[in-house]
């Protein structure tokens, strides 16, 4: 299209997209309507005029005009056999790519994910900002970027002096051995250290010196938290290890010189300049940014040091984008962080460009979504109205999969699933944890971003619908199928399929448009894209098998249709699998 367009001597966009109908073909670009109000032509004569520039005879069957001046097109089967045959097969050297080429313009790109705070253990509210935060990079990478997951955890502040000298009481042998310190129940300790600190005068006045030494580099104080820090990392890396996500851990106390530096360069930019938008304001310096105001419509400044000199979010964050722009090299930083910081995300943005720390050629984004609740729809809390352990919910998770996974099912659902009779305990405690955790992944990955959900585990294990459960076992399934047909996956070569029947062109239709959907999950930080289009190859896949709307596939003949067809069983497997590792999801040979 950008070549017909081309030889017409016209600018624009071929706005070609995906046909939302089977009705109008594979593709469709309404180019032609768009182009034609600019050029003052009628938009069917310029549609005529762009398919007779059009060479796609190799590709296509003859374009088609409809409505106003859609341009319609339709993929040939003899197309499709020659791409689909172009993948390499699966036993080929290298990392699964299905072909896929990476991308000619990469970046260097952060994704600022999860971040805890330290003085607690993690719960259900960080679930969305690792997962979803794990799933971009996994794509990102995939595209071709080079991608930094940094994990911007809380371990600075008042109350880790509380912790400090709570420590010190109940643990004063930490101060010799900091190695020593395990603590089984983080939330517990800092309830107790709460608990001391608001009916211990003398323990209050503790807790204060702790942060004054502790701010100073006094080296005890140091040392007994950093103790806490390592402990409190240990808790969380053990989700990490269990959820299959990896970054690297950067404390705001990392960024406690650069804080400084922040501070110092903005008073710099104040004396310089005395109109910048670098000002006092009540003692507190702020930046000051258009657009932005209070309720009562007065300028809403960034404060980025208090009226008492002391530092906050604004003041670190500022320091973390210096920092990772002028000493990691981004191009790009992502930070996955809910909806309800939308507006310090902004002003954070505008700050830091307007006091010249980032410049165009850096791209700053807020990927925010919304929140998880419970199946009532209310907040997810506990029974007595606290926060929900991330950890507790996972073994819930995993727990109720295990019972799921011994329920009888149908014949039909016996395809890709080992005698439960012959499984050790161990392996069906292997098999319920990767679908437990795939469930709670998958679920929230499917939402749309900006959106609430409510975590229900019933929808969540179906072995129907557009689940985890169902995708591990269609990928499952399809693997019995090789096995049944003993065949080596694995060792089919990379040939030409023969595309005959209307279930075999709509599944090998649906197997091609996946670069195109990893594509703009990319593009577009989408991972629901991905799982959606994951439910539609896996139901193109239920057709294309189906006995009686499908095709024979173990016993099919000739041995060119067996195969061919084999081939087609094999490449939904193996897309079924990246699109899941994309998702941080790992997969079952049985389920």
């Amino acid at each position: 299209m950008r070549d017909a367009l081309t030889r017409l001597g016209i600018e624009g966009d071929p706005l070609v997209r995906a046909a939302q109908e089977e009705q109008f073909g594979d593709y469709q670009s309404n180019c032609a309507m768009v182009l034609a109000k600019r050029l003052g032509r009628k938009p069917r004569e310029l549609a005529v005029e762009i398919i007779a520039h059009l060479s796609i005879a190799e590709l296509c069957e003859p374009p088609e005009i409809a409505g106003p001046g859609f341009i319609n097109f339709r993929i040939t089967p003899a197309a499709m056999a020659r791409r689909l045959g172009a993948i390499p097969a699966a036993g080929h050297a290298g990392v699964e790519r299905l072909g896929i080429e990476r991308t000619p313009r990469p970046q260097r790109v952060i994704v600022d994910l999860s971040s805890p705070n330290l003085a607690k253990e993690m719960h259900v509210g960080h679930l969305r900002s690792t997962v979803i935060g794990d799933c971009i990079a996994r794509v990102l990478e995939f595209a071709g970027h080079e991608v930094l997951r940094e994990n911007h955890v809380g371990d600075w502040g008042t109350q880790f002096g509380m912790l400090v000298a709570y420590l010190r009481r109940i643990r004063p042998e930490v101060e010799r051995n900091p190695e020593s310190l395990i603590i089984k129940d983080l939330e517990a300790f800092y309830v107790e250290a709460k608990t001391q600190f608001d009916a211990d005068d003398t323990f209050k006045a503790q807790s204060r010196e702790a942060v004054v030494a502790l701010q100073q580099g006094d080296a005890t104080t140091r040392r007994i938290w950093q103790a806490f820090c390592e402990e409190s990392l240990r808790h969380c890396h053990a989700l990490y290890g269990r959820l299959g996500v990896r970054l690297v851990d950067r404390g705001e106390s990392y960024y406690n010189e650069l804080m400084q530096e922040v501070v110092a360069r903005l008073e710099q930019r104040r004396q310089d300049d005395p109109n910048s938008a670098v000002r006092l304001s009540e003692g507190a310096l702020c930046v000051f940014l258009e657009g932005f105001k209070t309720r009562d419509g007065q300028p809403l400044p960034l404060i980025v040091r208090k009226s008492d000199g002391g530092f906050n979010y604004a003041t670190s964050d500022l320091a973390t984008i210096l920092h990772r722009v002028e000493h990691l090299g981004a191009t790009r930083i992502i930070y996955v962080v809910g909806l309800s910081q939308k507006q310090h995300f902004e002003m954070l943005f505008a700050a830091a460009r307007k006091v010249g720390f980032v410049g165009e050629e850096v791209s700053l984004h807020h990927l925010g979504f919304g929140n998880m609740l419970s199946p009532g729809g209310k907040p997810f809390k506990t029974r007595e109205g606290g926060t929900v352990k991330l950890r507790d919910l996972l073994d819930e998770a995993v727990e109720r999969a295990r019972r799921v996974l011994q329920e009888p099912r149908e014949e039909d659902w016996s395809a890709g699933r080992p005698d439960r009779a012959s499984l050790a305990d161990a392996d069906m405690q292997r098999i319920a944890e990767t679908v437990g955790l795939a469930a709670v992944k998958y679920f929230d990955l499917s939402h749309a971003l900006g959106s609430d959900y409510k975590f229900d585990l019933d929808t969540m294990l179906s072995l129907e619908g557009n689940t985890a459960p169902y995708m591990l076992y269609a990928y499952a399934r399809i693997r019995s199928i090789g096995r049944k047909a003993g065949i080596d996956f694995d060792a089919l070569p990379a040939t030409d399929l023969v595309l005959e029947h209307p279930a075999e062109i709509g599944l090998a239709k649906t197997l091609l448009r996946f670069a195109e959907v990893v594509q703009v999950a990319s593009d577009e930080l989408k991972p629901n894209v991905l799982t959606d289009y994951m439910y539609e190859l896996s139901r193109a896949f239920s057709r294309f098998y189906d006995k009686r709307l499908g095709v024979r596939v173990i016993d099919a003949s000739p041995e060119t249709i067996r195969l061919s067809r084999l081939r087609l069983c094999d490449l939904t497997a193996r897309t079924l699998k990246l699109g899941l590792d994309l998702l941080g999801i790992a997969t079952l040979e049985q389920m």
